[in-house]
Parts: structure tokens; sequence; C-alpha cells
């Protein structure tokens, strides 16, 4: 076969960039030669992935358990992949936040309407068997999910509502200590921190409290302020916020506040959550007012944060019920 003139120009190219690291083109072209064609099996180390579904148990919908919470991590980690793209970039422009943004917001839409796996896909009876196997393990601990919201926002955002003014000054180790989540995972009884609190801390406070010095700076919100500063049209980075917002602080918090209706509720006492995680006074939104940005909402919004979506929900599971 005749080379082409791409081919040799693609050719003399490389043998510039090896030639400047100080390589040999020749040995590399030899490890193309005998190097096997790539399998998408491989790529994506299929096999693997399809190996990493243990259940504890032998009822069949342990396995969808399992399999929806791996994937839901995944759509986590392209979330926190688009997070530091922006965070890093040294010449960020609102088109590119609005983009990047804008693909969260896709991962997020797929995680929420994707939630009907756990509220339908599951028999109840099942599951309320299975999950005894857990503890004190819980999804709860979902370490991905706490550093979305620490790069999405003020830290100052996500401490304990009724301590937010109070802190407002304070050291990021002292507001860390009133952090929202950690009132969702004391024991319903005596108010002390489960186990599952007690491990989630364990292993990921240090890496938390990094990641919020790190994007002190760096988060959405700051960025947000930054690029509205430089005088840029910001509007529809505003619009994606706002949609992002929602997302993190209402409707995925609402699904799983749903899928906990359908399966711990009972009348008229509730059943406790895997650790004993307090979710009646934790997952509503309504409760906890987290609101990444405030200065895209009226305040008539913000007062009604989240409520007419838990009533609406509530209404729907009492009507099937």
């Amino acid at each position: 076969m005749e080379l082409t003139p791409q081919i040799k120009d693609k050719l003399d190219k490389l043998q510039e960039k090896y030639t400047a690291m100080g390589q040999d083109m020749s040995a590399y072209l030899d490890g193309l030669l005998y190097a096997d064609f790539l399998t998408y099996w491989d790529y994506i180390h299929l096999d693997t992935l399809l190996s990493l579904q243990h259940p504890k148990t032998s009822f069949p919908d342990e396995e969808i358990f399992i399999m929806y919470h791996q994937i839901t991590e995944l759509y986590f980690k392209l979330s926190l992949h688009e997070l530091k793209q922006i965070a890093e970039h040294e010449q960020l422009t609102v088109k590119f936040m609005t983009d990047r943004v804008k693909r969260i917001n896709a991962y997020f839409t797929a995680l929420v309407s994707s939630f009907e796996v756990m509220v339908d896909g599951m028999e109840k009876e099942q599951f309320l068997k299975f999950r005894m196997s857990l503890l004190p393990a819980s999804g709860f601990q979902s370490g991905q999910y706490r550093m979305i919201e620490i790069s999405a926002t003020d830290f100052g955002r996500l401490i304990e509502k009724s301590k937010r003014e109070e802190l407002a000054n304070a050291t990021i180790e002292e507001q860390f200590e009133h952090i929202y989540w950690k009132s969702g995972a004391t024991e319903l009884s005596s108010g002390k921190q489960t186990l599952t609190l007690k491990q989630f801390i364990n292993k990921y406070a240090a890496q938390f409290l990094q990641l919020v010095k790190d994007r002190q700076h760096t988060n959405l919100s700051a960025l947000y302020h930054r690029l509205e500063a430089e005088g840029q049209d910001v509007s529809a980075l505003a619009e994606e916020l706002r949609k992002l917002d929602l997302f993190v602080n209402v409707e995925w918090p609402l699904s799983h506040y749903k899928s906990a209706v359908r399966y711990l509720e009972k009348d008229p006492v509730d059943i406790a959550a895997t650790g004993g995680t307090n979710w009646q006074k934790y997952l509503p939104p309504r409760f906890q007012k987290r609101i990444f940005y405030p200065f895209l909402w009226t305040g008539e919004q913000m007062e009604e944060w989240g409520k007419g979506w838990v009533l609406s929900v509530l209404k729907t599971l009492r009507n099937e019920g």
C-alpha cells in the first residue's frame, strides 16, 4: 500500500514528538504492530464491573439494590468530574461553566427519574428482610454526594439551619461540627451519634475538610459571583444553577423520602432506616431548607422551599395505598 501524503505527514509529526522526548519512534511502532486490537469489554473492564455485586442474602431483589447504588455513585463521579474541571479552569468563562453545570443537571435528571427503580423495583417484603443484613451501612454514607455539595456552594450554606448565623464567621473546623447531615444520623431514642455516622466521619472528615478549603474560592457560588462581577452575562448560568439547586436539595432528597415512605413508614409506628438514621426529619427539603444559591430565588420561593413537592408525593402515595 502506497503511503499517502497524509500518512507521511503524521509519521513526520510522530518522529518530532518522540525525538523531543528522547524516545525511539520505531520501538513505539513495534508496540503498535504487536499489540492486539482493543475490545469494548476490555476498555471498560466489563467483566470486573459485572463481578462487583456481592449480595449478603439470598433475596433476589438485593442485587437490584446493590446495582442501583453503584450506578448512582458513577453518576456522582461524573458530576465531580465536571465540578473539578470548573474549579480548576485557568481562564473560566460563563459558557464553559454553564455547559458543565448543564452536564451535571443531565446526570441528576437521570438519577431522579431512575429512582423509581428503588421505589417500585423491589418487593417490599424482600427489602424489609435483606436490609437487616446491611446494618450499619446506609446510603447516608455516600461521600461523593457530600463532595458535590461542598463543591456547589459556600460551606456556610451547609451548616445546620439553626446555627448558620451564629457560625457565619467561625472556622471551617467549627462549622464542620454543625454540618447539616450530622443531625440526620442520630439515634431516634437518645439523640447520640449512630455507628453509621461515626464510621462516615472517621473515613471522610479529613477529605471533606480539605475539599472545603480547596473550594473556598472555587465553588460554584463563588465562581458565579466572580463572573458576574466581571460584567459577563450570567443569565443562562443562573438558570442552570437554579436547576441544580432543586435537583440536589429538593428532588434528589425527595426521591429518597418517597422511597422511605413506601418501604419504611408504618401506621402507627415508623420503621427506622438502616443505621437508625432519622429520615423523617432529615430527608424532607422543607425541614432543612438547604439552598445553595439564595441570591437566585425570591423570599417567597425560599419560604415555600420543597413544601409543594413533599405534599404532592405524600398525597400520591396515600392515594396509591
